[in-house]
């Protein structure tokens, strides 16, 4: 696949500011939805409007059936679990906390890919998970966090989910998915919408109509199936294709920043100064990752 700059810094705005705008509203949206109808919800929605956006411009739907089994594994390792039961996790812990649980993602993947590839980590990407892991730490040992009851619960689902987060990250990198990464994208959630349907009925979760929500749920839900999943997915799908798997790992040290400064301006969270200097060193982290010259 052609490597666009222009798009290459699109995508990447993307994923690190609008992935890190999810949690926000995630947890707005949570408040008053079941965790499953509501991935089902979003991801149906959005896949919907992906595929009206490909006819109108001309674009087939048509791909190989090896291609929409990978889009069926690919939309359950991202999005039905990774990002369902996250959600769902995040009755347990709140949402800072959960996404700088996340930010491990890069270590795991790094992990994932020294033993299952055989893949050798080099010094930068060795320094940058380094650096991301002790900004990570400032944030999460700071005494403002509280845990809620029961909360090794959602640790340990969110846990699971990262480590299906990078399992997916590695197989898509290499699957024979559909040539075009926005129609591939489509596949995927309408995958995770129908297995999160699924799961919302066998858990008896209730449902409600659009009209019935809460307008900060309407807001919310409109944001996630925009930009937190057509936009941000899409160019992480592209991304996947372009540039190395671990650089666009890179995400999961830059969202939580971006879910503090959010939450602190529409929730009145509080920031610290321990907080600033661990986004700080987190993001020198990134920087250590994403200058590491490819061959």
């Amino acid at each position: 696949m052609e490597k666009k700059p222009v798009l290459i810094v699109l995508s990447f705005f993307a994923v690190y500011v609008f992935w890190g705008s999810t949690y926000l509203w995630n947890k707005i949206a949570v408040t008053e939805l079941s965790p499953f109808s509501l991935g089902a919800m979003r991801f149906t929605t959005a896949s919907f409007i992906i595929f009206a956006i490909a006819i109108a411009r001309g674009k087939s739907l048509r791909i190989s059936r090896k291609q929409l089994l990978n889009s069926i594994l690919a939309g359950f390792l991202f999005l039905a679990y990774a990002n369902g039961m996250f959600v769902w996790a995040l009755k347990y812990v709140d949402s800072g906390f959960g996404s700088l649980l996340a930010s491990l993602q890069p270590l795991v993947l790094l992990l994932m890919m020294r033993f299952a590839q055989r893949k050798s980590l080099k010094l930068k990407s060795i320094i940058g998970v380094l650096l991301g892991l002790l900004g990570m730490y400032l944030l999460v040992s700071q005494k403002e966090l509280q845990l809620q009851e029961d909360s090794w619960i959602g640790i340990i689902m969110i846990m699971t989910c990262i480590v299906s987060w990078s399992a997916g990250s590695l197989f898509v990198a290499k699957a024979d998915t559909p040539t075009n990464f926005f129609i591939a994208t489509g596949y995927q959630m309408l995958s995770a919408g129908i297995i999160l349907a699924i799961a919302s009925i066998s858990f008896g979760e209730s449902w409600t109509l659009p009209d019935e929500w809460l307008l900060p749920t309407q807001i919310s839900m409109v944001c996630l199936i925009l930009f937190g999943s057509i936009a941000a997915f899409t160019g992480f799908n592209y991304l996947l294709k372009v540039v190395s798997t671990e650089k666009v790992a890179t995400s999961s040290y830059v969202n939580p920043i971006i879910a503090l400064l959010l939450g602190w301006y529409f929730l009145n969270e509080v920031i610290t100064i321990q907080s600033i200097i661990a986004a700080a060193i987190m993001l020198t982290g990134v920087y250590f990752i994403n200058s590491r010259k490819e061959k």
